[in-house]
This record gives structure tokens, sequence and C-alpha cells, in this order.
């Protein structure tokens, strides 16, 4: 039986966002790092920003300056300002005047079969990477069912699942879970149930963060301590 402190993480995102993606890239660099240090149970829990997305989505930028009030040129800035910060965490985004927003769903239910079935892990950074790096259109159930079998899942049972409601219960329950317990934001990510750490943060926070919490390092002293 290891003897190495163990860490459960509650990964909490949405499939349509790109700050989750970055977050998920620098929880895994870190987790690599810790490798040996650290023992790491990672689990994906849903979350949906844009629950009315139709499936043919919507243009990016266009949504932006709608849902935040950015004028066209700061979502612009905005989008060239993630692809320089997700080049750091190793992720090849292609944001642009094309870019969209699709309804993430479908997807959210892929990956909680991945969880019984597969590997989540793989299956989550592959739709990432369809995402945000190859412009693929992730409400697309053809799409998806070809990411799925990428990832080493069933085609058939992948295709069977987005054609009937399998799991649309259990995700949207879970996705309730975590609204009622006062997330508004992803990612979240939650540490042994209790230590919340939010936003997409670099390998070399999260590395800090979770030697605290393991009790490898001391947490910093409070103000006015």
């Amino acid at each position: 039986m290891s003897t190495l402190p163990r860490l459960k993480i509650d990964y909490v995102s949405d499939l349509a966002c790109p700050w989750c993606a970055i977050g998920l890239a620098g929880l895994v660099e870190a987790a690599s790092r810790l490798q040996g240090i650290i023992e790491v149970e990672l689990h994906f829990q849903p979350f949906e920003l844009n629950r009315n997305m139709p499936p043919e989505g919507e243009n990016m930028g266009e949504h932006l300056v709608a849902k935040t009030g950015a004028s066209a040129a700061q979502v612009l800035d905005e989008q060239r300002n993630l692809t320089e910060i997700a080049a750091e965490a190793g992720l090849a985004f292609k944001l642009d005047r094309e870019s969209r927003v699709w309804n993430s769903f479908d997807g959210h239910r892929l990956v909680y079969w991945a969880e019984q079935a597969g590997d989540p892990l793989l299956l989550k950074t592959a739709l990432f990477k369809a995402n945000f790096c190859d412009g693929l259109q992730i409400s697309n159930h053809a799409v998806l069912a070809e990411i799925a079998v990428e990832c080493g899942l069933d085609g058939a049972r992948a295709k069977e699942i987005l054609s009937t409601e399998t799991y649309l219960d259990e995700v949207d329950e879970r996705m309730k879970l975590w609204l009622g317990r006062g997330i508004r934001g992803v990612p979240a990510i939650i540490f042994n149930e209790r230590h919340l750490v939010e936003g997409g943060q670099s390998a070399s926070t999260f590395v800090k963060v979770m030697r605290q919490i393991a009790g490898l390092d001391p947490a910093p002293a409070s103000a006015g301590a």
C-alpha cells in the first residue's frame, strides 16, 4: 500500500471554456512533476456556462460582445492573450474572428461515460484540443463519436449514447450539485473536497498548492499574522 500523500481532485469545467483547457494542462503538468511524491485521484465534473447554446453554436466574438459588453476589438485582444497563455501551457490555440462557441452538453455526457469505460483525461484533453486548437464542432455527434474512437472508446456505444438520452439525468444532476455548492465560474478545482482553487492556473502554481494541501510544504502565512 502506498504511503504517499493522496489528493482527490474534482475538476469542474466546461468544454466550451478556454481557461478550463489551459487550467487542465497546468494541472496535468503539475501532477507529472509530482509523480512519486503525491498520488492524484482526478475526477471531471461537468459545468455549462451557456446552457441554452444551440447545437449550431454562435460566433465567439459576437457571443462575448453580447455577454460581457466588451467591444469587438477588446474580444480580439483577449483572444490573442489567451492564445499566448495557452502556448505557454503547451496548447496551440487557434482563435480568430471565425471561432465559435458550441453547446457542450453531449461532450460532457461522453466524459461521464469515459469515467466508467475508458480514460476520461484522454477524452477531455482531446475534446479541448478539438474545440480550441482544431476548430471542430464539438456539438456534432459524428465529430464526438470520432474523437471517442480515437481515444480508445467503443464507437458504436458512443453513437448510441449520443443518439439517446443516456446519462442526460446523471450529468444534469452533477451540474446541479456544483451549482448548489456555490460554483458559478470555471475552472473550479476542489482538492480533497474542501480546498478550492479557481481559474486556469499555471503548472508551477498548481505544484505549490498541491504540495501545501498534501502537507509537504507550509501554507503561506495569512496577512497580518
